[in-house]
C-alpha cells in the first residue's frame, strides 16, 4: 500500500501551483469579495449576485436572458434560476418580447428598483472600504485586468473540441 502521505509532486511544483495559478488566486479572491458584499448587502435581503443581476437589468430596455448570460458570464441555466429567486420576490418580471414572442425580456419591478436604490449606499460604502484597504494597488489596472480574464473565453482545448465533429 502506498504511504498516504506521500505526494504525487515535489514540493516545488507544488510551490509553482500555488505562486502561478491565476485560477487559484481568482477563485480565492472572488470568494474574498463575495464574503464582504454579501455581508454588506445582508440587511437588504440580497447577495452579491442577486445584486450585480438586479444592477444588470437596470436600463430602460429590458435584456433578453440570451443578452445577460454573457455579460454577467452565466450559463443560461443559472441564470434563469438566480431570476425565478428574484421574481418569487417580487423583483423582477418577465414579458414577452414585442418582436419576438418566443423569448422573454426581463425588468426590474417597482420593488426592485426601490431596494436598489436602498442597497447602492451600502454596496459604495463597502466598495470604499475595499479601495482603502487595497491602499496602493491600481485599481485600474486591477479592473482592466480582470476584466481582461473575463474576455479571454474558455480556452483552446474548449475550443477544438466544439469544432469537432462527434
Amino acid at each position: 500500500m502506498k504511504n498516504p502521505r506521500s505526494s504525487a509532486f515535489p514540493p516545488e511544483t507544488v510551490r509553482e501551483v500555488r505562486d502561478r495559478c491565476l485560477c487559484l488566486h481568482a477563485q480565492r479572491a472572488a470568494r474574498a469579495l463575495a464574503r464582504r458584499f454579501d455581508a454588506a448587502l445582508k440587511p437588504f435581503g440580497l447577495t452579491n449576485g442577486q445584486f450585480s443581476l438586479l444592477m444588470a437589468l437596470n436600463r430602460p430596455d429590458g435584456p433578453r436572458i440570451s443578452d445577460l448570460a454573457p455579460f454577467l458570464a452565466m450559463d443560461r441555466t443559472t441564470l434563469t434560476a438566480a431570476l425565478k429567486v428574484l421574481e418569487r420576490r417580487g423583483l423582477v418580471e418577465s414579458a414577452a418580447d414585442a418582436e419576438d414572442r418566443r423569448n422573454r425580456r426581463l425588468a426590474l419591478t417597482d420593488a426592485g428598483r426601490d431596494l436598489l436604490v436602498a442597497a447602492v449606499p451600502a454596496w459604495r460604502a463597502a466598495h470604499d472600504r475595499l479601495d482603502a484597504d487595497l491602499g496602493g494597488t491600481d485599481l485600474d489596472a486591477l479592473r482592466e485586468g480582470l476584466g481582461g480574464l473575463g474576455r479571454i473565453g474558455p480556452g483552446e482545448d474548449t475550443r477544438e473540441k466544439k469544432g469537432r465533429a462527434g
